[in-house]
């Protein structure tokens, strides 16, 4: 890997010189895991944070019953873990790779010496933590206000302007994107199968292409609008 072109490629240091970036690169650390490999869990001393390189990495927490909430996934040029350079503490969830890569794991307190230094790079995290937060009330939002359908579509729409393609890559195993979405992996086929039946998708095995974005839009609607009711075993609501 070259750490000089991996730090360039960080969403979260874009626009910096390149004395800001190769200073980055000084501090990084080369990691490569594989499939399946725990990276952090939940509850272990937050050391520092990460940056994916290569592969994708899911960020997920565990309840007291041992049911596995996914909250988020991550790809290419995008950080993770980086609340732990200003709270320290415990790592407040769990990391694991979904597919072979290589990683830059940036040390908290060598970080943190490099922001009093560069104080564009303060800005750039605080700007980041913001729209991190953003975006987790949105998720709690569409969790506690939408239904399993217009959540699904909305997913969909998100991966399609991600692609700029209709025919997509699932970007979980569907045990894994139920849990994401909120759902069971039973009812998540089951609006698969219905948003297959009404011509708005194609799925063959992993691949997804899309028919009819406008009424994936219709279902993303708040509340779900055209998606109808679930209930919390999959079944449908009066």
């Amino acid at each position: 890997m070259d750490k000089n072109q991996a730090v360039a490629a960080i969403g979260l240091f874009s626009g910096l010189g390149q004395r800001e970036l190769a200073a980055l690169a000084g501090v990084a650390e080369t990691r490569r895991y594989a499939r399946g490999a725990d990276i952090f869990f939940a509850g272990e001393p937050a050391q520092g944070f990460f940056s994916v390189a290569s592969g994708k990495v899911r960020i997920y927490q565990t309840s007291l019953a041992g049911k596995e909430h996914i909250l988020h996934v991550f790809g290419p040029g995008e950080v993770f873990a980086e609340v732990a350079v200003f709270s320290g503490g415990v790592y407040p969830a769990s990391a694991q790779v979904l597919e072979d890569g290589e990683y830059l794991f940036f040390p908290r307190e060598r970080f943190r010496r490099l922001l009093k230094d560069e104080p564009d790079l303060a800005m750039n995290m605080l700007g980041l933590l913001s729209i991190r937060l953003r975006q987790l009330v949105k998720k709690l939002e569409d969790l506690s206000l939408r239904e399993v359908p217009a959540r699904l579509a909305a997913h969909l729409l998100l991966l399609q302007a991600q692609s700029r393609k209709r025919r997509l890559a699932l970007d979980l195993p569907k045990g894994q994107l139920a849990a994401y979405l909120g759902t069971i992996p039973e009812t998540l086929s089951r609006v698969l199968r219905r948003f297959s039946d009404e011509g708005v998708i194609i799925l063959s095995g992993t691949t997804l292409e899309i028919l009819d974005a406008g009424r994936l839009e219709a279902y993303a609607g708040v509340g779900g609008t055209g998606g109808g009711k679930e209930d919390a075993s999959g079944g449908r609501g009066a």
